[in-house]
C-alpha cells in the first residue's frame, strides 16, 4: 500500500477564516506563494507570522516518524503522484488528504492533475482500492470537505464503486507492516509558509526522496 501524505491534513484554518483556501482555490504559483503574503498584509503583518491564528498546524506529524526505512517521496503537488503509481506498481493507496482527488469539476477530466490522480488510477486500472482519510478537524470546519461525509459520499457512486473507494474521517492510526511506500505532499496552495520548515523537517527524518523540490517561501514585501 502507498501511504499518501498531503501537508494539508496537518495545516489547514480555523472556522470562519473567509480568506482560507479551503474554501477552494486554483493550484497556481500565485496561489502558492503570492496570495499567502496577501493575506498576511491583510492582517496588518510584515511576515507568515501572523497568520499562525487563523492557519494553524491544528495536528502534529509526529507520529509519522515511526515509518522511517519505509521508501519515502516527496512532491510539492500529487501531480507526481500518479507516475509515482506507476513506478511502484501498489494497488492500494491510503490518502491523509483535505481533499479525495478523485476527480475535478473543471478542465480536461484525462489529464492527470492534483484534484484526479487517484480517479485516473482507479479507472485505468493502477490501483484496486483507494480510501481517502480526513483529518478529525474536519468535523468543525465547515467549508471542508470532509465535513458532510455523507453529502460528500453521495457524489461517488455515478463514478466510482462503493467497493473500491472509501471516504472517511480519522486519526493517524496505521498499521506499518502494510505500507510500502510513503508520500509526502507539500501542497503550498492551500497550506500555510510558516510551516513549510516543519514539512521539510518531516522529509528529512523520513529521508525522503525529492520528485519534485519543495518550495521554502518567503514573505513578498511589494504585492
Amino acid at each position: 500500500m502507498l501511504l499518501s501524505v498531503d501537508w494539508d491534513y496537518f495545516v489547514g484554518s480555523t472556522d470562519l477564516i473567509f480568506d482560507s483556501p479551503l474554501w477552494g482555490t486554483p493550484d497556481t504559483s500565485l496561489e502558492r506563494d503570492a496570495a499567502w503574503s496577501a493575506r498576511a498584509v491583510k492582517r496588518g503583518g510584515s511576515s507568515f507570522e501572523v497568520l499562525r491564528d487563523d492557519f494553524p498546524l491544528l495536528l502534529s506529524p509526529k507520529p509519522l516518524e515511526v515509518l522511517a526505512g519505509v521508501p519515502c517521496f516527496a512532491c510539492v503537488t500529487h501531480s507526481d503522484a500518479y507516475g509515482l503509481l506507476q513506478r511502484l506498481e501498489v494497488k492500494r493507496v491510503l490518502n491523509l488528504d483535505s481533499h479525495h482527488d478523485l476527480f475535478s469539476s473543471s478542465g480536461d477530466p484525462e489529464r492527470v492533475r492534483p484534484g484526479n490522480w487517484t480517479g485516473l488510477a482507479l479507472e485505468r486500472g493502477l490501483i484496486d482500492m483507494y480510501t481517502c482519510r480526513y483529518p478529525t478537524w474536519h468535523a468543525d470546519l465547515r467549508v471542508t470537505e470532509g465535513f458532510d461525509l455523507e453529502r460528500t459520499r453521495a457524489e461517488l457512486p455515478a463514478k466510482f464503486s462503493s467497493l473500491s473507494v472509501t471516504l472517511e474521517r480519522g486519526n493517524l492510526e496505521l498499521q506499518r507492516d502494510e505500507i510500502e511506500a510513503v508520500l509526502l505532499v507539500q501542497s503550498p496552495a492551500w497550506t500555510n509558509p510558516l510551516f513549510d520548515s516543519d514539512f521539510l523537517e518531516l522529509c528529512a527524518v523520513l529521508n525522503a526522496e525529492f520528485l519534485e523540490p519543495p518550495l521554502e517561501r518567503v514573505f513578498i514585501h511589494k504585492l
